[in-house]
């Protein structure tokens, strides 16, 4: 039987703190240099180092546009922490993506008030549009229909949406039609 495991494990140092030190050679990396080096910098920036992961996940996403096994496995190596324990963090939080999304990702309310306003009416208009389902990309890996979400926290704007960081409110089929042209224009 063949394995796929390097014939000798990594080298491994525990620091009293229970961090680990580790080094990825830069030719194995996925991340640039330059965010290489704000991921360690940001060891300093916390008084314990594991509270640093967070952003050193958002400034692999930022940069890649997810945090792949290979990039998480780096910051790990880079901030001196588990493997596993950035790796658990990269997919407990919905705000990492482990696999490539489009450059438009769009979160549908489906709370109650969205919900009895037409989200499911929305949803459904919106694969229509996009010729995609829920947590599918279109084929240009432009728009991710990534899921629905339990609130935005636009309640009074309902049904609403969320495209990245962009509110959109009171959706009609007019306006879903209008939001997949302009999201087909910018990206």
């Amino acid at each position: 039987m063949r394995s796929n495991l390097p014939s000798q494990p990594p080298s491994r140092e525990e620091g009293g703190d229970g961090t680990v030190s580790r080094t990825v050679p830069p030719s194995h990396s996925v991340l640039s240099e330059a965010t290489r080096e704000a991921i360690v910098a940001l060891k300093t920036k916390y008084p314990k180092v594991q509270s640093a992961i967070l952003d050193a996940l958002r400034l692999a996403q930022d940069e890649i546009g997810y945090v792949p096994t290979e990039a998480s496995a780096e910051v790990a190596a880079l901030l001196g922490v588990s493997p596993h324990h950035v790796h658990s963090l990269a997919t407990f939080y919905t705000m990492f993506f482990t696999q490539p999304v489009g450059t438009a990702i769009v979160e549908v309310c489906d709370n109650l008030s969205c919900a009895l306003w037409g989200s499911r009416r929305v949803l459904a208009r919106l694969e229509q549009e996009l010729g995609i389902t829920v947590g599918e990309t279109t084929p240009d890996g432009s728009v991710t229909l990534l899921r629905t979400i339990e609130c935005l926290a636009a309640c009074g704007g309902a049904p609403a949406l969320r495209v990245n960081t962009t509110y959109h409110e009171k959706m009609t089929d007019e306006k879903i039609t209008e939001l997949v042209q302009e999201l087909r224009k910018t990206t």
